[in-house]
């Protein structure tokens, strides 16, 4: 008689220190669930200490759209205490489930696609995956298309008029279009690298972006008489602390926690490759808070410094380093603005939807070959016509993405730390059949959450009277006082419904999956 090959359970390993892995050398076979970029990461390969984690933010959070957000809250009135107030509480906030859901990469070493299966089911995991994905994904068009301005405007200040007086095509410069296709390549030639790429440019690039925004500061300084007159001067009718300005203050606060909205939901693909529980939580802490204070303080300095010295604030960096004198100066502000913006990019934009795509046809597209369809996709979305008006297209969609990802991130923390207390079946969660495989694939409990999660955050969505895609009073007006809340009434709802099923409405095998879990941490 042929004994049965061992189930894929029993090369699962729980090490001491509560992270489970597959027995080094071992992997699970393939499926149509699995491929080598989805395979859990072998405790050998997880070596991403503190240091990696805190250069991951400081990268990310030291690029031109964090500049333009601080920036655009002193525009919106609030004077430079009250933005700092927003920016700080806002990513405090979420910073909270940024490491509550990076947890489930750091002790399985999975990505968010396959951490999703265990709530959605490991069919139902491709929505929210796709979904996060396509935002992604228009964001990494549109940074992209920003980055190629950025090489049209800088380098037509060094080779002057026959650069930005081109022939135009498409209603625009031929330069313009090759300043877009070159900054497209180089980030495509990173990300082919692989996520040691990614690494090694965050690494490098986190302290030469500090480097470069303490120097722009202190060229302002220089240029402004002083740090004095840079602050002394009022952007405008500032508003005072009374009903005006906290009616401002929630929904920036909004604003400020959808920035992030995406990387809640997918920073396990990078806590996945985590030394461990501590280098995730301090590297994350450390990074992402601090780094957005300090960066978004700098902003606000240095545009009132442009203020002072040339009469109106300048919110753009590319912008402000235009107006440098000094051809080293210049280059090395190119440089560096270029770096934040690739970095940022690649890291929050491009890592994300690249492992949904594998999610998808995992037999079909491995990590790379989802990179490469991102970037074609992030082409064909003609980002340079979403960007024509800007600001229906930015803080319309903003709004209603990160409501309806925060839906998202409350299903996936009810899941992972209320119903399970943190423990998952590895194997399983590549398996068709097991326990969640739930109804053909999908989870109606995770389903019933995000629809009602989804209504409740955009379903009161409204524009001001012909200057929005909704009507003024809201889709459905009674839900419209909601809307500015979006992402909280999101979470929070999405989180209790999910909980509240898996408590009343157990899945039918629930009850005999928790043998076959690892230990709770």
């Amino acid at each position: 008689m042929t004994q049965a090959p061992p189930s894929p359970a029993s090369a699962v390993v729980t090490h001491p220190d509560g992270r489970v892995s597959l027995a080094e050398g071992s992997a699970l076979p393939e499926s149509p669930f699995v491929n080598a970029d989805l395979q859990p990461v072998p405790i050998s390969r997880r070596d991403w200490g503190t240091g990696s984690f805190t250069a991951l933010w400081v990268s990310m959070s030291v690029s031109i759209p964090a500049w333009t957000l601080a920036s655009g809250l002193i525009a919106a009135g609030m004077d430079w205490r009250q933005a700092m107030l927003a920016v700080v509480l806002g990513n405090l906030v979420v910073l909270l489930p940024m490491v509550l859901t990076g947890h489930a990469g750091a002790k399985y070493g999975i990505p968010f696609p396959v951490f999703a299966r265990a709530s959605f089911g490991l069919r139902g995991a491709n929505l929210p995956a796709l979904l996060r994905g396509a935002v992604a994904c228009g964001w990494y068009g549109i940074q992209t298309w920003v980055g190629g301005q950025g090489v049209y405007v800088l380098v037509g200040r060094l080779l002057g008029d026959g650069w930005t007086g081109a022939a135009q095509v498409g209603g625009n410069p031929w330069t313009l279009w090759l300043s877009f296709g070159l900054f497209w390549a180089a980030q495509l030639a990173i990300i082919l690298w692989g996520m040691e790429g990614v690494r090694r440019v965050q690494v490098w690039a986190a302290p030469l972006m500090v480097v470069g925004g303490l120097a722009l500061l202190a060229w302002m300084a220089v240029e402004a008489g002083g740090v004095a007159p840079m602050l002394s001067l009022d952007s405008g009718e500032a508003l005072d602390w009374g009903p005006s300005f906290w009616a401002l203050f929630f929904p920036s606060l909004m604003g400020v926690i959808g920035y992030w909205a995406t990387l809640t939901l997918n920073i396990s693909d990078f806590t996945r490759f985590s030394a461990s529980q501590r280098a995730q939580v301090v590297g994350q802490t450390l990074g992402l808070p601090t780094t957005m204070t300090l960066f978004s303080l700098l902003a606000v300095m240095v545009t009132a410094g442009t203020a002072s010295v040339y009469g109106e604030p300048l919110w753009n960096p590319i912008d402000i380093v235009a107006q440098m004198g000094s051809g080293l100066g210049l280059l090395f502000a190119v440089f560096v603005v270029l770096l934040a913006t690739v970095s940022t990019n690649i890291a929050a934009n491009l890592v994300g939807p690249a492992y949904d795509l594998a999610n998808l046809r995992p037999r079909l597209i491995s990590f790379r070959t989802g990179a490469v369809i991102t970037c074609f996709l992030s082409v064909l979305i003609f980002p340079w016509r979403l960007l024509e008006n800007e600001n229906v297209y930015i803080f319309t969609w903003l709004g209603t993405v990160g409501g309806v990802l925060g839906t998202v991130a409350g299903i996936l923390l009810a899941d992972y730390w209320l119903l399970r207390r943190t423990r998952m079946n590895l194997a399983a969660l590549y398996e068709r059949g097991s326990e969640y495989w739930y109804a053909h694939g999908w989870n109606w409990r995770a389903l019933a959450a995000f629809g009602i999660g989804t209504v409740l955050a955009v379903g009161g969505s409204h524009s001001p009277e012909g200057s929005g895609p909704f009507p003024a009073d809201g889709l459905i007006p009674v839900l419209a006082p909601l809307a500015d809340y979006g992402w909280l009434v999101g979470l929070v709802s999405a989180l209790l419904v999910h909980w509240a099923l898996g408590v009343f409405l157990p899945d039918r095998r629930a009850g005999g999956r928790r043998a076959a879990e690892g230990p709770a941490d």
